[in-house]
């Protein structure tokens, strides 16, 4: 079941990559113009293009794309002149790191108030937090992130507004999380800047990801609480927080961890505008770059590598499936 799963992702795959390498190329703008200025001659225009071989019909330049992604490569980026899995993995670890970030913060707020609320059914506590969960589902991030800059870091000067690192701070690459590698090598100082630099764009995007599963969290739990098998746990004289945590929250688990898995997925992709407010260097702020000055390898191969970690999130998501609920087979 798991080489089906693998084989179903493969055409989802080509056919993202189609698409993207298509209105890549037809969008307005030419790479090579951009790159090598008003200044060039026409003549370094064409030879530079026949280099890259982006004279060639773009069906062509598909396949060639293709055979050279199967052995993973995806070229040489035409803004950075470096191989574009290179660039990808040096700025993967910094987006991984933000998106686990956000996600515990989306955990440690959604789950208790939205367990709590649907404990609380119809009380003021109830409609507080759902109160809580619309307004943090209608603020934007990008607004959100401002206002945090503004006042934690400009008005209140707690957290940095910018970067992964305080200037002069380095930490030993390792995995290239931060985080990580300063605990693995003793580095506090490192592991305290680098913690207050995630603090603020992890808290953004985590406010917004926690409304939404919050409203999730509270409606699987209120449905599973109208379970016959849950009043028959009360019935045996369980405890009413045996009651709700081991049997009403993990049989709602199913449908908290898809819309996590979603949300994961999409928090890994690159959180763009989150990534561009604060300046954070990580995948979403490179594909602006990329899209921005033409540069078809890059932005392809950024797109190539935010499908197959969707495609690999949904599978961890089916296999969660199993270990929450073994009654549920692949």
């Amino acid at each position: 079941m798991l080489k089906r799963r693998f084989l179903g992702a493969i055409p989802v795959i080509l056919g993202i990559s189609f698409l993207v390498f298509l209105l890549m190329h037809i969008a307005p703008g030419d790479p090579v113009s951009l790159l090598l200025g008003e200044s060039a001659t026409p003549e370094e225009i064409e030879r530079t293009r026949h280099e890259w071989g982006l004279d060639e019909p773009i069906l062509v330049q598909y396949w060639e794309f293709l055979l050279h992604a199967a052995r993973g490569d995806f070229g040489i980026s035409l803004k950075f002149g470096e191989p574009v899995t290179r660039i990808v993995f040096e700025r993967l670890p910094a987006t991984v790191e933000l998106a686990t970030a956000s996600l515990l913060v989306a955990i440690l707020i959604s789950i208790p108030i939205g367990v709590y609320s649907a404990v609380k059914h119809d009380t003021m506590i109830d409609h507080a937090g759902m109160a809580l969960a619309l307004i943090g589902v209608s603020l934007p991030n990008f607004w959100l992130g401002i206002m945090m800059i503004y006042f934690l870091g400009g008005q209140l000067n707690l957290f940095p507004v910018a970067g992964r690192l305080d200037y002069g701070i380095e930490i030993e690459p390792i995995t290239r999380l931060y985080l990580v590698d300063s605990l693995l090598t003793g580095n506090l100082a490192g592991f305290w800047s680098a913690l207050r630099h995630l603090f603020m764009p992890a808290v953004t995007l985590g406010t917004s990801l926690a409304a939404i599963v919050t409203r999730i969290t509270r409606s699987s739990v209120l449905e599973v609480m109208r379970q016959d098998y849950i009043t028959t746990a009360r019935a045996k004289g369980l405890s009413e927080r045996a009651v709700i945590w081991r049997h009403t929250v993990r049989n709602a688990m199913i449908t908290i961890i898809t819309i996590l898995g979603l949300q994961l997925g999409a928090l890994l992709n690159g959180s763009v505008i989150t990534e561009t407010v604060f300046s954070y260097p990580g995948i979403g702020d490179l594909l602006i770059q990329a899209i921005s000055l033409r540069d078809y390898r890059l932005a392809q191969g950024l797109i190539f590598f935010f499908a197959i970690l969707y495609c690999g999130v949904n599978l961890l998501v089916d296999l969660l499936y199993m270990l929450v609920d073994p009654r549920i087979k692949l």
